[in-house]
């Protein structure tokens, strides 16, 4: 084997290992993070755990992806550890998808295959896919999923060129019998795992190192009892992955990753038994015949599934054998409940949902940038509610809660900012950048809400210290105004939640209610201010007050606009614009939502005094 074969032998195993990542990268975008969101909605049932971790993985094409997913969650608290075993016995199996697709090149020897056989073929099939591939990325426009099959099947040319590639430099090992010989030195069962897990431990993809044993296999050097070993032990070797991504989680994340190599452990010492036994018991009349790229992928399969089927039961054994491996310890963690205990909101380092894992698929990396959203949203509705109710009775602990819940708020707005900005350094498809902007915006929106929580806050602490009260008319006017806001901030709250447009219609009828409380307000203050009915100090005071209330329903119209324009697919994000264009063509329904606020809000306030 010249030095030529050698660089074509690496340019082939470079296409083949860049087309896998096109293929799996366009499979896991048109999923657009779908397929490990259902991974949130786990059910205890370790059948249909193991059914979702199967299908998860053949659609991402990714045990590895699957796995440092799984970690991910489990890390976050999304997923028990219980759960997560199933999961990962499916992912196993999920990622033989792979090489049962890559043993189409064992028709290439069928001499006698009819037409559609012979259109099946990679060396007809792969030019073929490859070449609509190319024509759908170029014609595909602003089309992002044609964008995306037109990548796919790109990736899946590729990766069989590169297999081409591979086998074409590797025909001069066919009559070396040097390398022979290295083969059959690895018919030592043991030295045949270890070469298959240290070489899946470097390329980390099982899928990518059955590839290029299937690629070997052309040679017909590799026999069967040299190559079961082998796949046996890269089985092992793509436990790397996980263990690598468990580092630096919690003590349930590092057990998630130690269940993906105890089951691979278990399951090769099963096999090795088992097979070598039968094998000298009767004999495989197999066993010393050359392997062809279909027996490679029926035996990675048959491994995969038989191990499942033996352990499934047993998957909560494999769960407490990873906690006794990674133990708890019983003085910190009777600490840690204790400081929960006390905590009366989360604590800062508890944002696990935001788990740098999740980066690598950006769909799911949205989603749960989404929950963290939402609690901000949530701090912010509970600190209004809490605010306005410090000027009727101030109360020093009710404003240590609002200030602990603020802090929380401004960590979350600081550690999403950071999250979300590593998100877009990834390639995103379009409705991934639109949802990130979308957050982006409604980060702002909601620590504003959070911000004017705090201003009214401070009022009430200036007003106490003064020793100043309101009346009670105007404690009943304020009480009025912000139970509109209260509903306008709830709204926009669940609006987002569940992404309901039509409830996000209804603030901004809300918000424009608001704005005429404000002004009516305002003008009878003054006119006590006037008539000497209110000091100058409280009376600016309460001015300042009505402008925080009001500015709160300003940033829930934000958040509205910001919803449907998202949804409506609209470039449009300027609210004055919006609300212009809204008003101008004011609707029936519009209205009626406005008589509806008005009876319940603006008619509810108190009678001016004469």
């Amino acid at each position: 084997m010249s030095i030529f074969n050698v660089i074509s032998l690496g340019g082939g195993l470079a296409l083949f290992l860049f087309g896998m990542n096109i293929l799996a990268s366009g499979m896991e975008k048109m999923s657009n993070g779908r397929a490990e969101k259902m991974l949130e909605r786990m059910t205890g049932n370790i059948f249909f755990s193991v059914l979702l971790g199967a299908g998860v993985t053949a659609v991402v094409q990714s045990s590895s992806l699957t796995t440092v997913v799984v970690v991910g969650m489990v890390n976050a608290g999304i997923l028990k550890l219980q759960n997560a075993v199933g999961v990962i016995m499916g992912a196993n199996i999920g990622t033989t998808v792979t090489g049962q697709i890559l043993r189409l090149g064992d028709l290439e020897n069928n001499a006698n295959a009819g037409l559609i056989m012979q259109i099946v073929k990679p060396t007809t099939l792969a030019p073929m896919v490859s070449i609509v591939g190319i024509i759908l990325l170029l014609v595909a426009g602003k089309n992002t999923m044609q964008k995306l099959v037109g990548e796919t099947c790109l990736g899946f040319g590729i990766l069989f060129q590169g297999m081409f590639a591979m086998e074409a430099a590797m025909e001069p090992l066919q009559q070396s019998e040097a390398f022979r010989n290295v083969f059959a030195s690895l018919q030592n069962p043991f030295l045949g795992v270890l070469a298959g897990a240290v070489v899946t431990g470097i390329i980390q993809s099982s899928s990518a190192s059955i590839g290029i044993l299937q690629a070997l296999s052309s040679t017909g050097a590799i026999t069967c009892s040299a190559a079961f070993p082998i796949i046996m032990g890269q089985n092992i070797g793509t436990c790397v992955t996980s263990l690598l991504s468990s580092i630096g989680a919690n003590k349930n994340a590092k057990r998630a990753a130690m269940v993906h190599l105890y089951f691979n452990l278990i399951g090769t010492a099963i096999f090795l038994v088992g097979v070598y036994s039968i094998n000298a018991a009767i004999g495989f009349s197999f066993w010393d015949d050359p392997i062809t790229k279909g027996g490679i992928a029926n035996f990675h399969t048959l491994f995969n599934v038989v191990t499942t089927c033996l352990l499934a039961p047993f998957y909560k054994g494999l769960a407490h054998l990873a906690e006794i491996t990674v133990r708890d310890n019983p003085k910190l963690q009777s600490a840690e409940k204790a400081e929960i205990s006390l905590a009366t909101t989360p604590r800062e380092g508890e944002m696990n949902v935001l788990d740098p894992r999740f980066l690598s698929t950006p769909g799911l990396a949205i989603e749960q940038s989404h929950v963290v959203v939402q609690e901000m949203a949530q701090y912010a509705l509970e600190n209004f509610r809490l605010s306005y109710t410090l000027f009727r009775s101030y109360e020093p602990r009710v404003a240590e809660e609002i200030q602990k819940r603020e802090h929380e708020i401004d960590v979350r707005e600081d550690q999403l900012n950071n999250y979300l900005n590593h998100i877009g350094e990834g390639e995103l498809t379009e409705p991934e950048q639109k949802d990130l902007t979308l957050l982006l915006r409604l980060i702002l929106e909601f620590e504003r809400i959070g911000d004017y929580a705090v201003n009214l806050l401070e009022k009430a602490e200036e007003l106490n210290r003064a020793g100043v009260r309101f009346s009670d008319k105007a404690l009943e006017e304020m009480e009025t105004i912000c139970a509109a806001v209260e509903q306008a901030v709830t709204m926009a709250s669940d609006a987002f939640r569940d992404n309901d447009l039509t409830l996000a219609a209804k603030i901004e009828p809300l918000e424009e209610t608001v704005d005429t409380m404000e002004d009516l307000l305002k003008l009878r203050h003054i006119r006590r201010l006037k008539n000497g009915q209110c000091t100058i100090d409280a009376g600016l005071v309460f001015l300042e007050i009505l402008t925080n209330i009001e500015r709160v329903s300003d940033h829930c119209s934000n958040i509205a606009v910001y919803l449907i324009a998202r949804k409506n697919g609209s470039k449009m994000l300027n609210r004055h614009e919006y609300i212009t264009k809204m008003h101008k063509g004011e609707t029936e329904e519009y209205k009626q939502q406005m008589q509806i606020f008005m009876d319940k809000y603006y008619n509810a306030l108190p009678p001016e005094e004469a």
